[in-house]
């Protein structure tokens, strides 16, 4: 089969178009014919090889060989323990804590990782959903408790992946207000999905406005979390579901002590992959959201759509396709 394989960290240009051996399902696997993919945070960093993928990947090289986490396709084999799946039968997951490997024609997938996907949904819409999909349900209701009270909402990067997801969902929620947070280029595109208010980062600083949210959903994290907790409410939650490391360090140190202090409360949302892809597939075929794709590329462009990641110009889910 064909992947897209990297023997060294570094930029997309270490990546190549290989043939590799295609994989066999163990007895709790599915076999999977990959139609659709998408780009994730994790794939950038495990190819660049940052301190803290080196040491789960590999310090000088990595182990891991075929990146991609999110998958859409058909089963084509089971293993012998595999009762919830057939051949033919269409299906999509994450596969960030169960070997990645979806950057190419065919990968082996554990059962529960997969959920069947409804008939009205593509592979391309379908490839978008997995991650970027969870931490946007996971960082608004489990985290950020929208449910409660939260009627003025700000998501900070929010014409990405989470970003989208979750202004769609919230919109579903009884809240007031939702502020979107992003590059000027992907202000009218926000608004069309529903915003009250749009923010180009870089002629305003949210966190220095008088305005005041009940719950920030963050996909970048590049500020401190005292600016965060300054634009919070009283009461207000802050989440983030990734950004910079040491953000993120901050937030987990600093957390505690600014609840205590200012009553305004730092959390960082830890995935837990395909949780909630149920509620999803109930959300879609309600019409509540509609997956924001750019692209499709082709695998063989894997490189090009990782650069155009990289470059965060992307509005959702940078989706790969594989014919």
């Amino acid at each position: 089969m064909r992947a897209i394989v990297y023997r060294e960290y570094g930029s997309p240009d270490v990546l190549r178009l290989e043939e590799v051996e295609k994989p066999v399902p163990k007895e709790n696997e599915v076999l999977v014919r990959v139609f659709a993919t998408s780009i994730n945070d994790w794939d950038w960093g495990l190819l660049r090889g940052d301190p803290i993928n080196r040491m789960l990947n590999g310090l000088t090289r990595p182990k891991l060989r075929i990146l991609g986490g999110d998958v859409a396709g058909r089963v084509e084999a089971t293993g012998a323990n595999v009762d919830a799946f057939r051949p033919g039968d269409e299906v999509y997951g994450d596969l960030c804590m169960a070997g990645f490997g979806t950057f190419a024609e065919y990968v082996c997938a554990p059962a529960r990782n997969l959920i069947h996907k409804p008939a009205s949904m593509t592979f391309e819409q379908a490839a978008t959903i997995p991650q970027a999909g969870m931490l946007a349900v996971q960082g608004l209701i489990d985290v950020g408790e929208i449910g409660k009270g939260k009627k003025k909402i700000l998501l900070n990067g929010a014409g990405g992946g989470v970003g989208t997801f979750a202004l769609q969902l919230a919109k579903t929620h009884d809240v007031e207000e939702i502020t979107c947070v992003d590059r000027a280029s992907k202000l009218d595109m926000l608004r069309d999905l529903g915003a009250d208010h749009v923010i180009d980062y870089r002629q305003q600083d949210f966190t220095r406005d008088s305005q005041g949210y009940d719950l920030i959903l963050d996909a970048k994290s590049d500020r401190s979390p005292y600016d965060y907790a300054r634009a919070l409410n009283p009461g207000g939650i802050y989440a983030t579901v990734g950004g910079q490391i040491r953000r993120l360090l901050q937030a987990s140190l600093l957390g505690r002590l600014i609840s205590k202090t200012h009553n305004k409360h730092i959390r960082i949302v830890a995935l837990e992959p395909n949780k909630d892809l149920a509620y999803m597939n109930a959300q879609f075929e309600a019409g509540n959201f509609a997956p924001i794709i750019d692209g499709p590329y082709k695998l063989m462009d894997t490189a090009e759509a990782l650069r155009h990641f990289v470059r965060s110009e992307h509005q959702g889910k940078i989706v790969i396709t594989v014919d």
